[in-house]
């Protein structure tokens, strides 16, 4: 139907004919309403007068869009953007409900829900008359726990100042709230779930503990020795490490040792109580951490929702209390150690009075993660970089199972339980040591690799084609083939050149100038990929895909210069690598070239002893080196470590199992070298898989004099149960030769 509009002489004859025109518009449309199904048009046309033209035209208005205006309601609801939706409200439902207690209406319902998303379309729009419209549409709720369900709704709108606006109620969120009735849930928390090594020995969980403390003014000198063995006894903790606690404290205070489960301190109770006021003991029931942490930095703790997070985990069904996984394994692992919260939603009216039971959804139990870790293993290495800053790395060398995982300094997690006695002062002293003992060294950090790099180069030397095993080089004190003359580490310690040495016997005796030559060369003749792509391809400068903590990637770039690649060969420039790529690339060469993924968990099960994931090795690529080149690189290894001259053979002697690695001091701008020693056994013992380990000791020199030793007795514990050699530096085993500082013993 159309309708024309004629030039009136005067605006009477404009008005009446306006009145009449919007009686017949009303008649209409209540007929219509009365008759047929809603329109789906969200526009209805409209006549208007004009007194700008001589002459009858034809013309027409649109009632704004109903329906794109609720498209944008139901879009900003999906967002949260609750904000946007109050400025959507008509006047009058904004002078009857405040824009604070609006959002805090949804933003309830979407807590009690559990809401995750919310999805929606609309199923009818009608315009009622010029003033008023309904739209109709269905939302598909999707929660966290209470799955999936949808609710067809209507809203009313108003025309106000040419715009559709929302006439609020309670029932535009869910038909069952009009009149203001609220949603209560009602949450069932299962028993977080317990962490163990692969064995099946506990490393975290809830029980009783005790935090145990000293008063140093109270300790008897006559009985001070009994009392440091048994407290050792008690924390696995050396008694020299514990006497170092309390050496410079004042005498009334409180000095924190650490914790031991309940069962194990009653055991030793009557021999505890006996030293009076000197040792101080302090019960509480929490997520505990087994012997002072074991692989904090893997494993990780749990501690209370922060608040900048609150909202997101209370949507997601937690309660205001509760503890989540902040790090490592806790926080990869949180929803299987968290198990399936069991919810009931009730419907009340505004004063509480229950009206209805809407869902119920019963809890499952959680599950269980045991670690590919070797607990006795995994306590060894602690104790045996004690005193550094740096990481011990041990993989199994044919599957990638991690056994081994330190970072030091490390730290408490226990430290994070409030009602753990020995919390603050714990919390205090990791605030104010500068070593940054929380950060993980051993995947998050990334270093220069030195010598331990030349494995690489002579890879990249042997697949170019260019150089064999018999390849020659005279090893001199200088390099000055490219750029700036450069010494080899013989002429820094003042010992002879090596002179002419094969390809094998330059890794042998870790040759700079050899290898500068070999970096220019390859540089010279097949460009920059050749150095970089080798290292790339043994699973350097990127990130090893472990998953459960965070990764540093390193960095391995192309050489841009003659000069780069010098540096390059040796394990210098801007080339980084973590210790965890590290043991990655030397398991790689052990394994005959396959390079896996590294893995921390062996298998997470429920308490019916159900696995829902089971350990399996992963092959993420192979090393582009052919078999027999990897052969020649294997052998010049072991002459490393078992050939006289090699310069890992001196603290290697006598240890009766075959070693095959390399030494690295490597230059950094921080500075004292960092030290690194990085290999794998070959000991084809049947119940023993054979290793392959990353050490580095931040500016600790030498890689010969330190990192070795640690790796040394890495070995001895795994395949002898027990370390067998002191390092130099003891004097008995974890005690060092010269005065330690108050509680960080230094080598």
């Amino acid at each position: 139907m159309k309708f024309y509009t004629c030039i009136a002489s005067n605006s009477s004859t404009q008005k009446s004919f306006r009145l009449l025109l919007w009686v017949v518009l009303i008649f209409l449309t209540a007929c219509n309403a009365a008759t047929a199904q809603p329109t789906l048009s969200p526009t209805v046309a409209l006549a208007t007068a004009t007194t700008t033209r001589p002459t009858p035209v034809e013309h027409k208005t649109s009632v704004p869009d109903a329906q794109s205006v609720t498209q944008a309601w139901l879009s900003a609801w999906a967002k949260d953007d609750y904000n946007n939706m109050y400025a959507m409200l008509t006047q009058v439902s904004r002078d009857a409900l405040t824009s604070a207690k609006f959002i805090d209406r949804y933003s309830k319902v979407a807590i009690s829900l559990t809401l995750q998303t919310l999805e929606s379309e609309i199923l009818q729009t009608l315009v009622l008359s010029p003033l008023s419209a309904q739209v109709a549409y269905r939302v598909n709720f999707k929660t966290a726990m209470l799955g999936e369900f949808t609710r067809d709704i209507t809203m009313n709108l108003r025309l106000e100042n040419g715009t559709w606006k929302v006439q609020w109620d309670d029932a535009l969120i869910m038909p069952e709230l009009r009149g203001g009735n609220r949603l209560s849930l009602d949450i069932k928390v299962p028993a977080r779930g317990d962490i163990f090594d692969r064995a099946g020995l506990p490393i975290a969980a809830r029980t009783e503990a005790v935090a145990i403390g000293l008063m140093p003014g109270n300790i008897e000198d006559a009985r001070e020795k009994s009392m440091l063995n048994e407290l050792a006894a008690l924390t696995g903790k050396p008694s020299a490490w514990i006497k170092a606690l309390y050496s410079k404290a004042g005498a009334n205070w409180y000095i924190p040792v650490g914790e031991a489960p309940r069962q194990a301190v009653q055991e030793r109770l009557s021999a505890l109580q006996s030293y009076g006021n000197a040792i101080q003991l302090n019960y509480y029931t929490s997520r505990y951490y087994y012997d002072g942490g074991v692989a904090p930095h893997a494993i990780g703790y749990v501690q209370s929702i922060p608040k900048e997070e609150l909202n997101d985990y209370l949507r997601k069904g937690y309660s205001l209390d509760e503890k989540v996984g902040r790090s490592g394994l806790e926080k990869w692992g949180q929803d299987y150690l968290a198990g399936q919260r069991g919810a009931s939603l009730y419907l009340t009216d505004p004063n509480g009075v229950l009206i209805s039971k809407l869902v119920q959804v019963d809890a499952k139990p959680a599950q269980s993660i045991y670690t590919t870790l070797d607990k006795n293993l995994q306590l060894v290495a602690q104790k045996a970089i004690e005193g550094f800053r740096g990481a011990i790395v041990v993989l199994e060398r044919d599957t990638g199972r991690v056994l081994s995982t330190v970072s030091a300094p490390g730290f408490d997690p226990n430290a994070f339980e409030p009602t753990n006695n020995n919390s603050g002062p714990l919390v205090t002293a990791l605030s104010n040591n500068t070593n940054q003992p929380l950060i993980n060294r051993a995947a998050q950090t990334s270093y220069p690799m030195g010598s331990i790099f030349k494995t690489v180069t002579m890879s990249a030397a042997l697949e170019s084609g260019l150089y064999t095993a018999d390849t020659t080089y005279d090893c001199q004190y200088t390099f000055k083939e490219s750029g700036p003359v450069l010494y080899d580490w013989t002429y820094e310690k003042g010992v002879k050149p090596s002179g002419v040495l094969t390809l094998p016997e330059g890794l042998m005796r870790s040759c700079n100038t050899y290898f500068y030559h070999i970096g220019l060369d390859l540089f010279r003749k097949q460009g920059e990929k050749a150095v970089t792509d080798m290292a790339r391809g043994y699973g350097l400068g990127n990130p090893t895909g472990i998953g459960q903590v965070a990764e540093n990637p390193g960095n391995m770039p192309y050489p841009a210069s003659a000069d780069e690649a010098v540096q390059m060969a040796i394990g210098q420039g801007q080339i980084l690598a973590s210790p965890l790529q590290a043991a990655v690339g030397m398991a790689a060469i052990g394994n005959g070239g396959t390079v896996y993924r590294p893995q921390l968990v062996e298998k997470i099960v429920a308490p019916d002893g159900v696995a829902s994931y089971t350990f399996k090795p992963e092959a993420k690529g192979k090393a582009p080196i052919s078999n027999a080149n990897l052969k020649i690189l294997q052998d010049a290894m072991r002459r490393v470590v078992a050939d006289p001259r090699g310069t890992g053979n001196y603290y290697m002697t006598g240890l009766g199992v075959p070693v095959y690695g390399k030494t690295g001091t490597a230059s950094n701008a921080g500075g004292n070298s960092h030290a690194w020693f990085a290999g794998y056994t070959n000991n084809n013992q049947p119940d023993k898989p054979d290793l392959a380990i990353a050490v580095l000791c931040e500016n600790a020199g030498e890689g010969s004099e330190i990192a070795l030793p640690i790796f040394r007795r890495v070995v001895e514990t795994y395949f002898f149960g027990r370390p067998l050699a002191l390092y130099w530096w003891e004097t008995t085993y974890y005690v060092t030769k010269t005065p330690a500082p108050a509680s960080t013993p230094k080598p």
